[in-house]
């Protein structure tokens, strides 16, 4: 049996020398397209497979790949519709770059960190971890870039996101303007541990995913300015994040509180599932129910919610910008990206509306 071709016995067959032949794979600009092709063709007919990747690593300390981490399976980054838009956006930066992308997935109720720390990357971005999640803090004992996207907020790491709170409270205001009082909430989760219930102010206010968090802060702050008692709004929490999730939070807060005329959703994708409980209940919307999402997916336009859009695919992209350009500048660096406050047709005034509220 003939061994296979060796870099160095290929460079002899050739009559270059080792660096030429690895400069036909690496660096292909150092060649002329004629040399080039000569390599690659001799190397197919003596059966050379290329550089053995793991020793270029190791010689160059470079992994040529950036790190996906996301703590949650590995099917959520292809079945979620955000997920999915930011992927998409950070493997486009990736692409422009020339490098790979390493995903990391790492469920919330896991405390293994060894992917982490076996992860062949030369840097990370972070999407969307809550604040005690030992995964970040894994990423964050290693030499390596971090980007950290939406949440949460470190010092001295650069970050992408958008202003929740901000965003968030254009649309409450809009739904206050309606003349809406009787409100409920529906809410992602808001802690690594798993709860599908009523939550309370305290847990709404020491939330470790920052991002909930604050949708919620915002929340309370224009309700409570219009005169709502904020502690008596409804907030239920799903753990997971479906649209029968949504779907099954909406029965459970309208089985509890039938007076809600709206539904303030902090993902599309709960709204989407509040909207087909409302269609089994044969509640109209919006003249008997109002419901609200966050996030701008296609499905959302598709059903004409009212919700706010986020720049999802750029979110990755700038990410990704940052995460493969960092070499490039001094110090950390903050993207804070523009939304959108989307009026949909699932939106209306109550039947029996109360003044509208023209803010403060």
């Amino acid at each position: 049996m003939r061994r296979p071709a060796t870099l160095a016995s290929l460079a002899a067959e050739l009559g270059v020398s080792r660096t030429t032949v690895s400069n036909a794979y690496n660096r292909p600009d150092q060649l002329s397209p004629e040399l080039r092709d000569r390599v690659l063709k001799t190397a197919e007919r003596l059966g050379y497979p290329g550089p053995d990747p793991v020793a270029r690593s190791l010689r160059t300390r470079k992994a040529g790949a950036a790190g996906l981490l996301l703590t949650e399976n590995l099917s959520y980054a292809f079945r979620d519709p955000a997920a999915v838009g930011f992927l998409e956006g950070l493997a486009l930066a990736c692409e422009d770059a020339g490098v790979g992308l390493h995903l990391v997935p790492a469920s919330p109720q896991r405390e293994d960190v060894a992917a982490v720390h076996r992860a062949g990357v030369d840097g990370f971005v972070v999407y969307s971890v809550p604040d005690d999640d030992p995964h970040l803090a894994a990423v964050m004992s290693r030499p390596v870039h971090t980007v950290v996207c939406d949440q949460p907020q470190l010092e001295d790491v650069d970050r992408v996101g958008i202003d929740d709170g901000a965003a968030i409270t254009k649309l409450a205001e809009h739904v206050l303007r309606l003349g809406h009082r009787s409100v409920g909430v529906l809410c992602m989760r808001l802690g690594r541990d798993r709860n599908d219930n009523f939550v309370s102010v305290d847990r709404q206010r020491s939330a470790h995913y920052h991002v909930q968090r604050r949708r919620l802060g915002a929340l309370a702050s224009v309700f409570e300015s219009a005169g709502v008692d904020w502690s008596k709004v409804p907030v239920v929490e799903r753990f997971d994040h479906t649209s029968e999730d949504g779907a099954s939070a909406a029965a459970q807060l309208l089985d509890k509180h039938p007076d809600v005329t709206a539904l303030v959703c902090t993902s599309d994708i709960l709204a989407v599932g509040a909207l087909t409980e409302a269609k089994r209940r044969g509640l109209r919307v919006p003249i008997d129910l109002t419901v609200t999402g966050f996030d701008g997916i296609a499905e959302a336009d598709r059903v004409e919610l009212t919700t706010v859009r986020q720049p999802i695919q750029d979110k990755g992209r700038a990410a990704g910008q940052l995460l493969l350009s960092a070499a490039e500048r001094n110090g950390p660096k903050l993207i804070t990206l523009d939304t959108e406050l989307l009026i949909g047709a699932t939106c209306g005034s109550p039947r029996n509306a109360e003044e509208p509220w023209f803010g403060p």
